[in-house]
């Protein structure tokens, strides 16, 4: 399994990729730029979030889409904007960092510490009324969740434990918090995930220059490597969903790295992922 790279280093922080028709294909943020980008049959395409930080965007189910920036919400009415800031929150010494949408088309907004404050991030459940409901507190650095395909259980990574974990999902609401995998130190750190139609859960390593593929049980079904170091998520997508995008960053690692950081990757798996839920609101 050999990754192809169908961009080029393009981003400085590659993070976050979804697929959605309604935009057309592969979508993902470019943090610290605060940009949305999107590769299509035409090439790349970049909208800027008025914003000092993109985390993650999903498509809204009315049209559109909602994009989580560094303390706010914006929408936008069109797969292509504009946004507006629809709503702020109250984040402390944090910043939102990754999340994704319950079953239910609820958003799970995870947020990192900043400046070395600890574990004072949260993740908060945001429904159509925009309200945020915190669901998890104490998080040093929130980053991947999803969920299996029966809905019963979820996934979830605060990346500095070193682990995924798993809850019990009951009515839309998380329960029962376990480890599910520990990655070795010399392996990285579990950043972003994605769950696959037959329950397999894949977890991106940064630090550790690969993508892990998990079955339900937790035993280690694959391993992908990539030429860049910081692997920051992944995501299925294609019209059939049997491609596994994965997002790389070159955040830190300066003007001469020498690598394929700041990529978007791509490979085929064999297998098919989950189609995107979208935002109610």
């Amino acid at each position: 399994m050999r990754p192809e790279n169908v961009t080029g280093p393009i981003c400085v922080h590659a993070e976050a990729p979804v697929w959605s028709p309604s935009w057309g294909g592969i979508r993902w943020v470019d943090g610290d730029a605060a940009d949305l980008v999107t590769l299509r049959d035409d090439g790349i395409h970049r909208l800027h979030l008025a914003d000092e930080y993109a985390a993650f965007v999903r498509p809204r189910v009315n049209g559109g889409f909602v994009a989580m920036g560094a303390r706010s919400l914006h929408l936008a009415d069109s797969a292509d904007g504009p946004t507006h800031l629809a709503t702020s929150f109250d984040l402390g010494s944090a910043r939102f960092n990754d999340g994704t949408i319950d079953p239910r088309g609820r958003l799970l907004a995870g947020s990192m510490a900043l400046d070395g404050a600890g574990p004072v991030g949260r993740v908060l459940q945001i429904g159509a009324g925009l309200t945020g409901i915190e669901v998890l507190s104490g998080v040093e650095c929130s980053n991947g969740v999803g969920f299996d395909p029966d809905e019963a259980r979820a996934y979830y990574t605060d990346t500095p434990t070193g682990r995924v974990d798993v809850f019990d999902v009951a009515d839309g609401e998380l329960s029962d918090r376990r480890p599910f995998v520990t990655i070795a130190d010399d392996q990285g750190m579990p950043d972003g995930l994605c769950v696959a139609a037959d329950g397999s859960v894949w977890v991106a390593l940064w630090g550790g220059g690969a993508v892990h593929g998990y079955a339900p049980d937790g035993t280690l079904i694959a391993r992908i490597e990539l030429p860049a170091p910081q692997v920051s998520a992944c995501t299925f997508g294609g019209d059939d969903l049997d491609t596994l995008f994965i997002t790389t960053s070159a955040q830190g690692l300066g003007d001469r790295h020498g690598t394929e950081a700041g990529s978007l990757f791509a490979v085929t798996l064999g297998i098919q992922g989950q189609p995107v839920v979208p935002f109610a609101g």
